[in-house]
Order: C-alpha cells, then sequence, then structure tokens
C-alpha cells in the first residue's frame, strides 16, 4: 500500500447524498478480483448514456474536474453493499481523497486498507467547499495528514479527526498484512518455540 502524507489536487463536487456502492461500482462490473480497471466504471449510471457516450451533465465529464482527485461529496457516502470493489474503483480512477459528512462504516474502514484518506467534516464545512467549488470550478485543494488539515485557496482551513491508528497506517503505507509483517521476526521466534515445546502439533504440516 502507498503511504500518504499530503495531497494536493483539484476537488470535484458531488453534491448528492446517500451515494451507494452501486452507484459508485454498479454490480455488473463485479466480476473482476484485480484491484486495477475499475476506474473506468466509476459512477458509471451517472458518467455515461444509454448509447455509452459520456453524460456532458456529470461533474467528472465536465472538463474542469477531468483530474480531479479530491471527491467532495455528500452526506452518507458510501452506503449500501460492503464490496470493496467501491474503493478499489475510486484510487483507480485517481481519487487520493473523499470528503464528506460521513460515510459506512465499512466504506470508510476499506478506504484506509486501499490508500484513499476519508475526511470528515462538519455540514458547515461541507456547505462553504461546495460554495467555493461553485464560484471556482477547478480549484485545487491541499492535505496534510499529519497536521490533519485541509486547506483551500478561498482560505479555508479544515482540522478533521482520524483514528491515530489509522492515521499512522497511512503515513507508514501499511495495510492490516503489512502492519503484521513488522512483527515478523517476532511471530517466527513465536512458531519455533511452540515447534519445540508442542512438536506433536507440528507433525501434521
Amino acid at each position: 500500500m502507498e503511504s500518504f502524507t499530503s495531497h494536493k489536487g483539484i476537488a470535484a463536487p458531488l453534491n448528492i447524498k446517500n451515494v451507494d456502492t452501486d452507484q459508485i461500482i454498479p454490480k455488473q462490473f463485479l466480476k473482476a478480483i484485480s484491484r486495477a480497471g475499475f476506474g473506468k466504471n466509476l459512477f458509471f449510471d451517472w458518467r455515461y448514456l444509454e448509447n455509452g457516450a459520456e453524460n456532458p451533465d456529470f461533474v467528472l465529464n465536465q472538463t474542469n474536474y477531468r483530474k480531479a482527485s479530491i471527491l467532495v461529496a455528500g452526506d452518507n457516502f458510501g452506503c449500501g453493499s460492503s464490496r470493496e470493489h467501491a474503493p478499489w474503483a475510486i484510487l483507480d480512477y485517481g481519487f487520493k481523497v473523499v470528503v464528506s459528512t460521513s460515510f459506512a462504516d465499512i466504506f470508510y474502514n476499506n478506504c484506509f486498507k486501499n490508500s484513499i484518506l476519508p475526511i470528515k467534516v462538519t455540514e458547515p464545512e461541507l456547505n462553504n467547499l461546495f460554495t467555493e467549488l461553485a464560484k471556482n470550478p477547478g480549484v485545487e485543494f491541499e492535505v496534510d495528514l499529519p497536521s490533519q488539515t485541509l486547506s483551500t485557496p478561498g482560505s479555508a482551513t479544515i482540522n478533521f479527526e482520524i483514528d491515530a491508528f489509522k492515521k499512522d497506517s497511512m503515513i507508514k503505507g501499511l495495510d492490516d498484512i503489512g502492519w503484521t509483517l513488522q512483527f515478523e521476526d517476532k511471530i517466527s521466534k513465536f512458531e519455533a518455540e511452540q515447534q519445540q515445546k508442542y512438536p506433536w502439533l507440528w507433525q501434521s504440516r
């Protein structure tokens, strides 16, 4: 997993509440098990018309937001089914940060496992961000994880909360497996001691 310390990028507004994982990545695209390739189908039903052409009214198809890497979304983002393909699609598209007032728990935790930083803000803070984006389409926001701040050109600086363990893991680039492997020497030592103490447990291996 890539480490995350800071990021500066174009912010795209998705002012829609209760965006569920089936809107993020529809069920017909869940056949693949590799994390790559899902970005082209992110928000598929909104991004494309029935004939397959891009929907010009959808925010990510507009010139100012085609290279967006920070998504500013409505309340309760990532609700619905627990599919991990949702953060896979968001990351594969190019988003590094998702900002909302709240996230579905499973989606929120899956983001940290995929180098995506989900930032929770208050409703007034979110409304201010949407207002700034409406006035200045294509503007860049800056996120600093060590200081836990989100800054905008409009002089808004938002301090966000984050669990200390999740923060440390993001900065170090460690998912659950990577975090466990930090103790590989201790695990190996424990296994060796157990093999000496209880040899019959290891005879079938």
